[in-house]
């Protein structure tokens, strides 16, 4: 059954987003299904399409195929606040592959907007993009992560993003007595919350190696951002050593 008519699974929070948002678009055009295609692997022979490639891009396509909802984001520019609205579509794309890891991934249209980036599922569930390299790199453990990844970053819309003078990542690493959100988090994204403070960390969306640590961070009022400014002392003096030792 598609999403949008089973919504179990999801937090309130994902399910109030695709309720409020979301809505099914079905194509125009038909399209030949996956078990009839043929592939090129690793080196280049055209193969007829594995059969978990055929489960998990078909199993797109009927779960969340024609899938599109609006995600609210902010950020501060020399003072200044600016809204966005971003709409993702859930449509397959064109192009199957297999990497150097095992298994086998598909693209989808992802965020309707110019990016650098070709958003990718892979045949373990897994979400990644490929940023040109040619590789899988992981952005979300799930379809369902993703979504909820979201609906976080479409709450927090209406608080304050921080700009800080320290590295962002290491400013959230002195934030504490927030709470894990699994249900958003893998191994390359982590969200932390609390009623005053917000965190995303995340890892680059780049083929460069290593893939570094980055974090978004929000304050909501007077609590949140004191507790930002006392984490960035701890942050800035903590850079201050290594600098002076490194």
């Amino acid at each position: 059954m598609h999403i949008l008519g089973d919504l179990a699974g999801l937090s309130t929070r994902a399910q109030s987003l695709l309720e409020r948002t979301g809505w099914r678009d079905h194509p125009q055009e038909p399209r030949l299904s996956t078990e009839f295609l043929r592939i090129r692997n690793c080196v280049g022979q055209l193969i007829p399409t594995p059969m978990m490639l055929v489960i998990r891009r078909e199993g797109f396509e009927q779960r969340y195929g024609g899938l599109r909802y609006q995600v609210r984001s902010s950020y501060t520019i020399q003072g200044e606040r600016h809204d966005t609205l971003r709409e993702w579509h859930y449509d397959l794309g064109q192009r199957m592959a297999t990497g150097s890891t095992h298994g086998w991934y598909f693209d989808w249209f992802g965020e309707r907007v110019s990016s650098p980036v070709r958003y990718l599922v892979h045949t373990d569930g897994r979400v990644g993009v490929d940023d040109g390299g040619g590789t899988f790199l992981e952005i979300a453990p799930s379809l369902p992560a993703l979504i909820e990844s979201h609906a976080l970053t479409d709450t927090v819309s209406t608080w304050d993003r921080i700009t800080a003078e320290v590295d962002s990542f290491t400013l959230a690493e002195q934030l504490d007595g927030l709470t894990d959100v699994p249900e958003a988090s893998g191994p390359t994204i982590r969200w932390r919350l609390s009623d005053n403070v917000a965190v995303k960390e995340f890892r680059n969306w780049s083929s460069e190696t290593p893939r570094h640590w980055r974090a978004f961070i929000w304050s909501r009022d007077q609590t949140g951002r004191r507790q930002i400014e006392e984490a960035a002392v701890r942050a800035a003096a903590m850079q201050q050593t290594m600098t002076i030792t490194g």
